[in-house]
């Protein structure tokens, strides 16, 4: 779902870029609150692992399209909300950068898109509640289906309207939403599925984890096959991704029949290049985790 530079205006764009640098401050300062030991490594290991697991596209049965993870609601679940932003706005930082996965001009649009509807709208709004203060299976497994779904839906309709509003495309708004929601309403079920068995994996090892951040019950365990999970998807995506157009590259190329307006996925042809890249988000959420911390160690 992440959008290139061709399908956004300077003004929409701009406008991405001020909400989105506008959320990173304001997480920068609420994380600083909770700043621990636990929550710099948490952050790396985390973000490398969603990287990866962005590359690893799975086939929609009966569509001819594919979709990969968004990850924010997993993050959320595991960090809270505002080092899941943090986290999530360096993911899609280096895809930008260094591998033309969403555009420069379109990277505050995916930031907002993938960040902030996963990390703030669905998991305070319907996560939490639903998951309740003592979860359990069901309410876990209820709470990761319904949440990720929806927060990918708000995601997707994100980028119709960013889309109609800019009017660099022809794209018809009414043909568009019609072809973005349905096949986004299936990844997002997957997401779901996919969301529920991490954080079921992670509760029955560490029950703590899952209340609000509370990241000084992650083991030193459980990071570890963070790290050797995010290792193993990114070195592997390649020969197992699908190959597929993603949800977003589909709606398009269905409306006009050409798929050129969108940015393709990661590197999936290149193991090295998704062990580059999870290596290189690890780094960057945890140099941002590190500096919040120092500068919280410093005012005492």
């Amino acid at each position: 779902m992440h959008m290139a530079d061709a399908l956004i205006s300077p003004f929409v764009g701009g406008a991405g870029w001020a909400a989105s640098l506008g959320l990173v401050g304001y997480s920068a300062r609420k994380i600083k609150i909770a700043a621990d030991d636990a929550s710099v490594p948490l952050m790396g290991v985390g973000a490398a692992f969603v990287f990866a697991a962005q590359m690893l596209n799975f086939a929609i049965p009966g569509t001819g399209s594919s979709g990969h993870l968004g990850g924010g609601l997993m993050l959320a679940a595991l960090l809270g909300p505002h080092a899941a932003f943090l986290a999530m706005a360096s993911i899609l930082t280096v895809q930008a950068l260094l591998f033309a996965d969403g555009g420069l001009l379109a990277l505050g649009c995916n930031v907002v898109n993938l960040g902030f509807f996963p990390c703030f709208i669905a998991y305070p709004l319907l996560f939490r509640p639903i998951a309740g203060s003592s979860p359990n299976r069901a309410r876990l497994s209820a709470a990761s289906m319904i949440a990720a779904i929806v927060g990918l839906q708000l995601g997707a309709l994100a980028v119709v309207l960013e889309t109609k509003l800019s009017g660099v495309t022809a794209l018809p708004f009414g043909a568009f939403a019609l072809l973005m929601q349905p096949i986004h309403l299936a990844i997002g079920a997957v997401e779901g599925l996919a969301t529920a068995a991490v954080l079921l994996f992670v509760w029955q090892a560490r029950p703590g984890i899952l209340h609000a951040g509370d990241t000084g019950a992650f083991s030193k365990k459980l990071v570890a096959a963070l790290l050797v999970a995010a290792l193993v998807v990114s070195a592997s995506a390649g020969w197992i991704a699908s190959s597929r157009p993603d949800g977003l590259e589909w709606a398009i190329a269905k409306v006009t029949g050409e798929a050129d307006l969108v940015a393709q996925a990661p590197d999936a042809g290149s193991s090295l290049a998704g062990v580059v890249g999870a290596a290189l988000t690890l780094l960057l959420a945890g140099l941002v985790g590190l500096a919040l911390r120092r500068r919280l160690a410093a005012k005492g």
